[in-house]
């Protein structure tokens, strides 16, 4: 579990670190830390390897774990331990001689000497698995050898002429039965078959990455927003306004100072860890981190929903439903805009730094935003 962590930590570093043209190079203990726009690791000797940007590529070999996480996320070294990507297109072509956890939209693996988590919404495994694979997909295609019991659940599953399995295959379906499986791959009577419904019950949060439930989780996202926003407008509505008149009227300003904030609160998590002592103090650091993000971007999208109701000709929102609407408005062109390779992360970054000033302002009011 604390490796998972680490690479959600990862996942929610890389949008900020994608705005470094070069990357950000660090070496601990044998540790290789990158992140940047495009990140590429070709140095041999690393024990453990982190990387976190827009494009991560991982091209020698390691004698530890690697944590992966990016939009385009490639490991094409071996890894002596365990592997943690995560991204929109991963991709594992290096053998790994412990287990690998995936997550992107796209996943492809190759040798896992361990088990094998995969979930995505084009899930290949072109193997050899040593261990067990649970697999969950939209489509999932097995090409190569599986040593241990193999769970799926996937719309269409698939097999390549080398695919074998030498466990057990369950299947999670719709309607079980619907599925056919090769005699070649594995013989029905180690074939078992159950309710999709169950898949929830006897592997946990695993699930499949579809297009209908990314754009639920996208229209979800932008109503929590909205709804965030609304809250905001009923509980203080003059410092949501006030806060919203800062973004738009120094949006430089308000920039630098929410850059400084989380730079202050992320920096302080690493330098409690290095006087141990404070090492407890650390995760409280990254919490504020992210809250304070999670804060910043309702903001900023508010902001911008309204500034683009001010182009539009639109009055300044002044009831409940209008506010809700701006940051609803906001959200949902935001969320388009980052979808733009790039340029898309540093826009959300820009809107989520804004709004962390314009709350840092309105909360310690510093002496460089003090009225003449």
């Amino acid at each position: 579990m604390k490796r998972i962590l680490t690479t959600l930590i990862l996942i929610c570093l890389s949008g900020a670190v994608a705005a470094q043209e070069e990357a950000a190079v660090f070496d601990f203990g044998g540790d290789a830390f990158r992140a940047g726009a495009t990140v590429e690791f070709g140095t041999d000797g690393a024990d453990d390897l982190f990387l976190a940007g827009e494009t991560v590529r991982g091209r020698a070999d390691i004698a530890g774990s690697a944590h992966l996480a990016g939009r385009r996320v490639e490991m094409t070294g071996a890894v002596g331990g365990d592997v943690y990507a995560a991204g929109m297109n991963v991709e594992l072509a290096g053998a790994v001689t412990g287990d690998a956890t995936l997550t992107g939209y796209t996943v492809r693996v190759g040798e896992v000497g361990g088990d094998l988590r995969a979930t995505g919404s084009d899930v290949t495994v072109r193997g050899p698995v040593a261990g067990y694979a649970l697999l969950a997909g939209d489509t999932v295609r097995i090409e190569g050898t599986v040593a241990g019991d193999v769970n799926v659940t996937a719309r269409t599953l698939d097999f390549g002429p080398e695919a074998s399995i030498a466990g057990v295959l369950t299947l999670y379906e719709e309607t079980p039965g619907a599925m056919e499986i090769p005699e070649r791959v594995i013989p029905a009577d180690r074939v078992q078959r159950r309710e999709k419904e169950a898949w929830q019950r006897d592997v946990g949060d695993m699930a499949p990455v579809t297009l209908w439930g990314a754009l639920w989780r996208f229209v979800a996202g932008v109503l929590v927003v909205a709804a965030v926003a609304a809250l905001a407008a009923a509980v203080l509505p003059e410092s949501l306004a006030a806060m919203r008149r800062r973004i738009l009227d120094r949006p430089l300003g308000t920039l630098w100072l929410g850059f400084l904030l989380l730079s202050a609160l992320i920096g302080s998590a690493v330098v409690f860890a290095l006087t141990i002592v404070g090492i407890f103090v650390s995760p409280a650091a990254i919490f504020l981190a992210v809250v304070a993000g999670f804060v910043g971007y309702v903001l900023g999208a508010y902001a911008f929903g309204v500034g683009l109701m001010l182009l539009a000709g639109r009055p300044e929102p002044a009831t409940l439903g209008a506010r809700a609407l701006a940051g609803g408005l906001g959200a949902l062109l935001a969320g388009l805009l980052a979808l733009i390779p790039f340029l898309g992360w540093l826009f959300v970054l820009a809107l989520t730094l804004a709004g962390v000033g314009a709350m840092t302002a309105r909360l310690f009011r510093p002496r460089f935003f003090a009225d003449a």
